[in-house]
């Protein structure tokens, strides 16, 4: 049985991989609609409840690398490096969490919301990092804007759509079970 999971695992985070480079074409590669809408981070989200912690964090850390090698964008430095790690992050925290809490709708949330949190904090970090060996700067204002006010609807779509996924998911018995 655990191998029949593994192979559903990391067939899954091939999947949500395989989004991660599609999802974004909706927005037709305009990187302001990207930066509003987030597609890619939807995904990498979803496999931390369908694949768990580690191979959701994979999905995360070579997505946006990739799609950068692949189409261009992300711009690969600064964008797609930060991106690597928020996403990695999204991933883990959300596959982490979902293990740990207990299987009801208000811990989906849970797990959801502390994803992103944790996800943009280290996004934060990673581009005032980035730009410092650069030599440009990463102020908070650009953090605040970068995270949460150009994010607003990336954020309520991901709070809206995410939850009835995972919800639909785990009616199907997708679900990762530790």
């Amino acid at each position: 049985m655990k191998k029949n999971n593994s192979i559903k695992n990391i067939t899954m985070a091939a999947v949500f991989l395989a989004l991660c480079m599609v999802l974004p074409l909706i927005t037709g590669n305009i990187p302001a609609i990207g930066n509003m809408l987030s597609p890619m981070h939807i995904p990498v989200l979803l496999s931390g409840f369908v694949c768990g912690p580690g191979w959701a964090m994979l999905v995360g850390l070579i997505a946006p690398i990739l799609r950068s090698m692949i189409f261009g964008m992300p711009p690969l430095f600064p964008t797609a490096c930060a991106m690597a790690f928020e996403l990695a992050t999204y991933g883990l925290v959300s596959g982490f969490l979902y293990t740990k809490l207990k299987k009801n709708t208000v811990n989906i949330y849970v797990a959801l919301i502390g994803a992103m949190l944790v996800g943009r904090a280290v996004w934060g970090v990673a581009m005032m990092i980035l730009m410092g060996i650069s030599g440009g700067e990463f102020t908070l204002a650009a953090f605040i804007a970068g995270a949460f006010t150009k994010a607003i609807p990336g954020i309520i779509v991901h709070i809206v759509l995410i939850p009835a996924l995972v919800m639909a998911l785990r009616r199907a018995k997708l679900l990762y079970e530790e």
